[in-house]
């Protein structure tokens, strides 16, 4: 088993390139979990050090049309297959069914993230070893601030099996990100050019105005320190 720890101290302060660089020599059964600007970001990092590019994403059903058209840029771009996770059909028709559209609106974001959202990556995660994220310390002030580089992923691991979660980007700003991007020629979604930053479902996405915080155009009707849909549900409990 890795000394995940060791592994930290290794990689803290390291590029996200030598990050990547070290989860592929680590790991055979690792995927990219795609959405937005960061993972985009670090797929044209790893199209550069793998044969073995694997990258997923979540289909909520409730997603912008600018970012559907933004996944099959990226797809033909670098020519990758993406696999597209979608949430269980019964669970979505049983909660709109007894509470509506936007029950989120009133009783919280969790249970609909929790259906549309963590449970198809849990479905996902449980086939993998490790998993490669686009997080942040600076994407939010309330729940990102510790994220390290490499963590056990206590969230999805099972007693029968340990989950590590690499970050690579988790000391880059969102001005580095954006300069990289900008660098690469790299695709991006539309809505960017709309003041969008931090880009989720479309009910539950706003753009921001000058001199917010990227993470105040998400769930902009809850308390900043509960702003995960529970991707990265881990972040809430260390900071609890």
């Amino acid at each position: 088993m890795t000394d995940i720890a060791g592994l930290q101290n290794e990689l803290e302060g390291q590029s996200p390139r030598a990050i990547l660089k070290a989860a592929f020599a680590k790991y055979d059964n690792i995927a990219i979990s795609f959405s937005g600007a960061e993972d985009v970001a670090l797929i044209e990092l790893a199209h550069r050090l793998t044969d073995n590019l694997q990258v997923f994403s979540l289909d909520t059903g409730r997603l912008h049309a600018e970012t559907y058209e933004f996944f099959e840029k990226v797809r033909n771009h670098y020519g990758i297959n993406i696999q597209f996770l979608f949430p269980d059909a019964e669970e979505v028709e049983d909660l709109v069914t007894r509470k509506g559209m936007f029950s989120f609106y009133e009783d919280g974001h969790s249970e609909c993230c929790g259906i549309r959202k963590v449970n198809p990556l849990r479905r996902k995660l449980s086939t993998l070893d490790a998993w490669i994220t686009g997080q942040r310390k600076d994407q939010s002030p309330g729940t990102r601030n510790d994220v390290p580089v490499v963590q056990i992923d206590d969230a999805f691991s099972t007693e029968d099996k340990q989950l590590v979660k690499f970050n690579p980007l988790a000391n880059w700003s969102s001005k580095e990100v954006w300069d990289y991007i900008r660098m690469s020629e790299v695709p991006f979604n539309e809505l960017h050019n709309k003041g969008f930053v931090s880009i989720g479902c479309q009910p539950c996405t706003r753009p921001i105005l000058p001199g917010q915080h990227e993470r105040e155009g998400r769930w902009w009707w809850e308390e900043a320190t509960q702003k995960e849909c529970g991707l990265h549900a881990g972040n809430i409990i260390a900071n609890d």
